[in-house]
């Protein structure tokens, strides 16, 4: 599918309503055609059933959806990680937004498949001063690795960020809350013992209290240690 044609599809898509709505919740979509989530994912689908390798190495990334659309469909890569983290690799530095970042890594299941070897491809992006790119590292983590196997690790990576980047930081509380979810016993040890800065520490709280998977008794007590 050639580029002239899927821009003519995504604006046949827009809804303008949609494209006010979405602008107002993602900073940095100035170039936003106003495409539904959805309707983005069935067009990647149509797009990954022809040659996929043609269309990313020459898909058009002026528009949000554009460059959207191109990581959708490197996540539709089929059992070829060297394949996917090649794609990602020229991928991530272009991430802009909270959105781009965190839809494509939900599409990225084959790290299920592969998480040491994806785990060993994200590493150099935890030292990453780009804002996006950090955030990237942090949602992968909170996606795939918050499980029996990884979640010292996680832990460990999310008491140690560092950056100043309001995405980065949100992106630490919601996977403290996730973790908090599935392992409260860990993630309540870091809780009371840390260097985390007070405003990602005090979203982090807030997450969990906002859970509904979290007991009163629980909430009771995240409340009386906000900073």
């Amino acid at each position: 599918m050639e580029n002239n044609e899927i821009r003519a599809k995504l604006f046949a898509l827009q809804d303008l309503k949609y494209k006010e709505f979405h602008s107002g919740l993602c900073p940095g979509t100035e170039s936003i055609i106003g495409v539904r989530t959805p309707r983005l994912r069935e067009l990647s689908r149509e797009i990954a059933k022809g040659d996929i390798d043609a269309y990313l190495q020459n898909a058009a990334e002026d528009y949000y959806e554009e460059l959207l659309l191109k990581g959708m469909v490197i996540g539709l890569i089929k059992n070829n990680l060297t394949r996917t983290c090649r794609y990602l690799q020229g991928f991530i530095p272009k991430i802009d937004n909270w959105a781009v970042c965190d839809i494509t890594v939900t599409g990225l299941k084959i790290t299920k498949k592969y998480q040491k070897e994806m785990l060993n491809f994200l590493k150099p992006y935890l030292g990453s001063e780009k804002e996006f790119e950090l955030r990237f590292y942090i949602v992968m983590l909170l996606c795939y690795y918050i499980t029996d196997d990884y979640i010292d690790m996680v832990l460990s990576v999310l008491g140690s960020v560092k950056h100043e980047g309001y995405y980065v930081k949100m992106a630490v509380a919601w996977a403290l809350s996730v973790a908090f979810i599935k392992y409260p016993e860990k993630t309540m040890r870091l809780l009371k013992c840390n260097d985390i800065d007070d405003f990602t520490y005090n979203k982090a709280l807030s997450k969990i209290t906002d859970s509904y998977r979290v007991s009163g008794k629980a909430k009771a007590q995240i409340r009386k240690m906000r900073r």
